[in-house]
C-alpha cells in the first residue's frame, strides 16, 4: 500500500514537472494570469469611474440621446440627411450628422489623395524632367509641412479670394455660385416616376461592370480586347437619358435664390467652405504619402517586364496600365490602406476649423449641454473606430485579390 502511494507521488510530481517544462502549457498559465489581472484591472477602473461619478452628481448611461436639443448646426451634408431641426431632433441626430458628415469627408479625400497620389507617383518616374520636378517639390514641401497647418491655409484662401455674403459672388456658366460661406448650386427634386430613373442609374453601372468581365474574360481566352470603357460609358449615359425622357423628366431641379442680403438659406444645394478647406487639404497632404508608395510599388516590378512589354511593341502607357501597375499593385495595397485610416483620422482636425464632424459637434456644443464626457467621448472613438475596421476589411479583401497566385 506504502509503495502504491510512493508510485502515485511520484508520478504526480513527474507529471507536474512536465507540465512546468512545457512551453505550451507554461504559455497558456501566463496567458491566464494575465487575462485575469486585466479584468481585475478593468473592474477596478470601472467601479472607481462610477464611484466618483456619484460623488459629483453626475448621470450615466445613454439615456441623454434621446433628450431634445437646442442649439443650431450649420448646413451641411449630414443636417441635409438628417434633417435637423433645432429644438425637435435630439442628441442621438446630432450624433448622426456629426457621423456623416465625418463619413462624407472622408470618403471625398481618399477619392482624391489616390487620383492625385496615382498621378504625382507616376511623375516622379517620367523621362519628363519638368513633370520628375515638379512632382518632387510638391512632395517634399507639402509632407513636410503639418495637416493642421495647411487646414488653416486652405481656410484662409478660400474665404480670403471669395466675394463677402453681401457682395456679387462667382458663378460658374451661372450653374454654381460661391462667396465666403461656401459652393451653391441646383438642387435634385424627385417627382413621380424618379425612383425608376435612380435605379436605371445603378442598373447602368452593374450593366458597364458586366461588360467589363466579359470583356476580360474575353481577351483572357481569345486575346482580342474590347472597348468595355468607352461601351460601358455609354451605357452609363445612355440608359438613364432614355429612362429620364420616357418618364417624363421626373427630376426638377431646385436653384439657390439670392436676394438683397445674399442667398436664402434652405433653396439649392450647398456645400461649406470649411469642409472645401478640410477636403483640399487631407487630399492634397495624404497625395504626397500615396505618391511615395506609388512609386516604390512600380520600383519594386522588375525591368525586365517593361522590356518584354516594348519587345511585343505595347506603348509605354499601355505597358505601365496593363503590365507594371497590376504587378506594382501587390506591394502598393497594403501600406495605401494605412494612408486611407490616416486620412479617416485626420479628419477630426475638421474641429480647428469648425468643420461639423462628430468631434465638433459632439464634443462642443452637445457635451457641455449634457455634460456626460465619458459616454460621448466613447462613442466618437466607436465612430473612428467602426470606419477604420470598415477600410480595413475591404481593403484586405482587394488585395487577396490582386495579389499574385503562383501556379
Amino acid at each position: 500500500m506504502a509503495d502504491a502511494t510512493a508510485d502515485g507521488a511520484q508520478q504526480a510530481r513527474s507529471s507536474l514537472a512536465s507540465m512546468v517544462y512545457d512551453p505550451k502549457a507554461r504559455g497558456l498559465f501566463f496567458q491566464i494570469v494575465v487575462f485575469g489581472l486585466l479584468l481585475i484591472g478593468l473592474y477596478l477602473i470601472v467601479n472607481n469611474t462610477i464611484e466618483n461619478l456619484e460623488l459629483l452628481n453626475k448621470k450615466s448611461g445613454f439615456g441623454f440621446l434621446s433628450q431634445t436639443t437646442g442649439f443650431a448646426i450649420f448646413d451641411s451634408l449630414g443636417t441635409w440627411a438628417v434633417d435637423y431641426t433645432p429644438g425637435e431632433s435630439t442628441y442621438w441626430d446630432v450624433f448622426l450628422v456629426g457621423a456623416i458628415n465625418t463619413i462624407w469627408v472622408a470618403a471625398f479625400s481618399i477619392v482624391l489623395a489616390t487620383v492625385w497620389g496615382f498621378v504625382l507617383g507616376v511623375m516622379r518616374l517620367s523621362k519628363n524632367v519638368i513633370l520628375r520636378w515638379f512632382s518632387t517639390v510638391y512632395i517634399e514641401v507639402l509632407r513636410n509641412i503639418p495637416l493642421l497647418l495647411q487646414i488653416f491655409f486652405w481656410i484662409a484662401v478660400l474665404t480670403g479670394i471669395a466675394p463677402g455674403k453681401r457682395d456679387d459672388p462667382m458663378s460658374l456658366f451661372d450653374i454654381f455660385y460661391f462667396d465666403s460661406s461656401g459652393i451653391r448650386g441646383p438642387y435634385p427634386i424627385g417627382e413621380s416616376g424618379a425612383g425608376v430613373f435612380y435605379a436605371s442609374i445603378l442598373i447602368a453601372f452593374v450593366i458597364a461592370w458586366a461588360i467589363g468581365k466579359w470583356a476580360h474574360k474575353r481577351q483572357d481566352a481569345t486575346g482580342q480586347q474590347f472597348p468595355s470603357f468607352w461601351v460601358g460609358l455609354g451605357v452609363i449615359i445612355l440608359l438613364p437619358a432614355v429612362v429620364f425622357f420616357v418618364m417624363g423628366q421626373p427630376i426638377e431641379l431646385e436653384w439657390p435664390d439670392r436676394g438683397r442680403f445674399g442667398f436664402r438659406p434652405g433653396l439649392g444645394s450647398f456645400i461649406e467652405v470649411s469642409f472645401v478647406a478640410l477636403w483640399l487639404s487631407l487630399s492634397l497632404y495624404s497625395a504626397t504619402f500615396i505618391a511615395e508608395i506609388v512609386r516604390a510599388g512600380i520600383l519594386s516590378v522588375s525591368h525586365g517586364q517593361t522590356e518584354g512589354a516594348q519587345a511585343l511593341g505595347l506603348s509605354a502607357g499601355v505597358t505601365l496600365n496593363k503590365v507594371i501597375i497590376p504587378q506594382a499593385m501587390r506591394v502598393i495595397i497594403p501600406p495605401l490602406t494605412s494612408q486611407y485610416l490616416n486620412i479617416i483620422k485626420n479628419s477630426s482636425l475638421a474641429a480647428a476649423i469648425g468643420f461639423p464632424d462628430v468631434v465638433a459637434t459632439f464634443s462642443g456644443t452637445a457635451l457641455n449641454q449634457v455634460g456626460q464626457e465619458i459616454e460621448m467621448i466613447f462613442m466618437m472613438m466607436m465612430v473612428y473606430l467602426f470606419f477604420s475596421i470598415t477600410t480595413a476589411i475591404f481593403m484586405n479583401w482587394y488585395n487577396a485579390r490582386k495579389r499574385l497566385v503562383e501556379r
